[in-house]
């Protein structure tokens, strides 16, 4: 199962992993069906870090999720390089649309044990293409926005999410 992520900047394309991560993954490509992530932006963007993205508009305005998910960060997969997570609160079980690209391996993201600090971030997929644009992304210069760090100058835009 993969999604292409056409963003200003170039293509993403992800490979999604439905039996490490089946609920997150449903959750994910509803989202993509939906879609919700059209149009939204990468609005925390912190080199050496990660990417995030899927929630706000161009306006720094969240845009309405369904119900947050059961966290499957328990589920073998690691927070290394070129994966996709899902972002979440300091509640382990409040992920919705918001998710995130690892530029490093962030070892401390993962699973560790079922407590409120020990969930990690749920990954649930790869980037297979466009790693290269993952990289420009990070790169881009970022500021304070309507109260967010981290948002880069030049919007970087979602155009399209979709199944392939």
């Amino acid at each position: 199962m993969k999604v292409r992520l056409v963003t200003s900047q170039g293509t993403i394309i992800l490979a999604l992993e439905p039996e490490k991560a089946p609920v997150t993954v449903e959750n994910f490509i509803g989202y993509v069906n939906s879609g919700h992530y059209d149009g939204t932006i990468f609005h925390r963007v912190i080199e050496a870090f990660m990417i995030q993205g899927g929630g706000m508009d161009s306006d720094m305005k969240a845009r309405p999720t369904g119900t947050p998910v059961k966290n499957e960060a328990n589920n073998g997969l690691k927070n290394e390089v070129g994966t996709i997570a899902m972002a979440r609160t300091i509640n382990p079980h409040s992920a919705s649309a918001q998710f995130f690209i690892n530029t490093t391996d962030n070892t401390f993201l993962d699973f560790r044990e079922e407590t409120d600090d020990g969930w990690g971030y749920c990954v649930f997929g790869r980037v297979i293409e466009g790693m290269n644009i993952v990289r420009l992304i990070e790169q881009v210069e970022t500021t304070s926005r309507e109260g967010y760090m981290d948002v880069p100058v030049k919007l970087i835009v979602i155009e399209k999410a979709e199944l392939i």
